[in-house]
């Protein structure tokens, strides 16, 4: 699960951590309390709230404000077999965990902290404790040691990334990473209503739009120039583009079989789908621009896996207990955390609600992947179902 760990580290570096930056108000614990023990070393109540009320407020920050959800809405509906608290809780336990073992691990990559890392992350702690009042510490565990410990872990963990990614191999062939592009039309089932909302067409008109479709493609396949774009200007329809090979599955993975077999400046048939009709013209069969960028995304899932790899082998390795009784303590549904800002804190704020959405995506992926679902993506004038949470 990608968390915002690697901003935080830099934030840390930079030694700019402000103070006053979580809110909220709950009753005194044991920070010191064991939560879990990670080989040799023991994960504390006070990091691991810490950690946890920063990822709870960023989340509650995103999400609340897109769905008009209360936190306790948010958190307490149904995902994976359980709330949703619960299962972002299992994935923040495990990330803390392999902050420790990389820790363990630092030395075999010659990886420590520079005096002036130490010096900056010792100085963004207590610059938070001082500037919080004794209750918001309560909550999110805001004392200089538990933040110290975290933003050591999370630096640490930032500058293990590439000597862990080292010697992968890095040659990709292009009959590996070939991509051909595509420009398409599609023929949404959905409309706009008299409220302005997007909804469904009727039988009817779902009959007229799939006539609609056939004759596009009918004439587009019977044209001497093949020219989609003035014959999507002449019917009022956009255009879209999209490069993919033999296992892309956007945007209707049924429409990208019948393009694969497609030579040069060939055309689709009308290919439906739940939501509507695709109609396509294969432009190239060989993309350079795409394939490149294709290169390059194999080689970070080549390095991603090598990461992975020594992280389950080192998690395989070590002996690692939590304690459920105090991890309960830490929840999420009724103890709001808010994150108070101005505006020079915009782009960070959006570049950390981006990330957060990244994740969501991650999240519903994972759980499509265990389902054995695979959703049909939908272009942008397609009906989007509600935000995935």
């Amino acid at each position: 699960m990608k968390l915002l760990r690697t901003r935080c580290a830099a934030v840390a570096a930079a030694g700019t951590l402000a103070a006053g930056l979580l809110t909220g108000c709950g009753s005194s614990v044991d920070h010191d309390e064991v939560v879990a023990t990670i080989g040799d070393a023991q994960l504390s109540y006070g990091v691991a709230n810490f950690y946890a009320r920063m990822m709870q407020s960023r989340y509650e920050n995103y999400y609340t404000s897109l769905t008009g959800e209360t936190p306790a809405e948010f958190w307490l509906q149904q995902w994976d077999g359980g709330s949703y608290e619960n299962y972002v809780k299992r994935n923040l336990m495990e990330d803390l965990e392999n902050l420790y073992l990389l820790r363990q691990h630092a030395d075999e990559y010659d990886v420590a902290l520079t005096e002036a890392e130490e010096k900056d992350i010792a100085k963004a702690a207590a610059d938070f404790e001082e500037g919080n009042a004794l209750e918001a510490k309560e909550v999110v565990s805001g004392y200089a040691k538990y933040i110290q410990e975290y933003l050591e872990l999370a630096t640490i963990e930032e500058k293990m990334d590439a000597p862990m990614k080292e010697g992968v191999d890095e040659n990709v062939p292009d009959e590996e990473a070939a991509q051909k592009s595509l420009k398409y039309v599609y023929f949404s089932y959905n409309k706009e209503g008299e409220d302005g909302k997007s909804e469904s067409m009727s039988d009817d008109e779902k009959k007229e739009q799939k006539e609609k479709a056939e004759k596009f493609a009918k004439d587009l396949q019977e044209s001497e120039k093949k020219d989609i774009d003035k014959a999507a200007k002449e019917d009022d329809l956009e255009v879209e583009t999209v490069t993919f090979d033999s296992e892309s599955t956007a945007p209707y993975v049924d429409f990208i079989k019948a393009a694969d077999k497609l030579k040069e400046n060939e055309v689709t048939d009308a290919i439906e789908s739940d939501g509507g009709l695709y109609v396509g013209l294969l432009t190239s069969l060989f993309d350079q621009e795409a394939t490149d960028a294709e290169k390059e995304r194999i080689i970070r899932d080549r390095k991603d896996e090598q990461y992975d790899s020594l992280l389950e082998k080192w998690r395989e390795e070590a002996e690692i207990t939590l304690n459920e009784e105090v991890w309960g303590k830490i929840g999420f549904a009724y103890q709001g955390i808010a994150i108070p800002k101005d505006d020079k804190d915009d782009k960070d704020d959006k570049k950390a609600e981006n990330e957060t959405a990244d994740e969501a995506s991650s999240d519903q992926e994972d759980t499509e992947a265990e389902d054995g679902t695979d959703d049909e993506e939908q272009p942008e004038d397609a009906e989007e179902e509600d935000a995935q949470k």
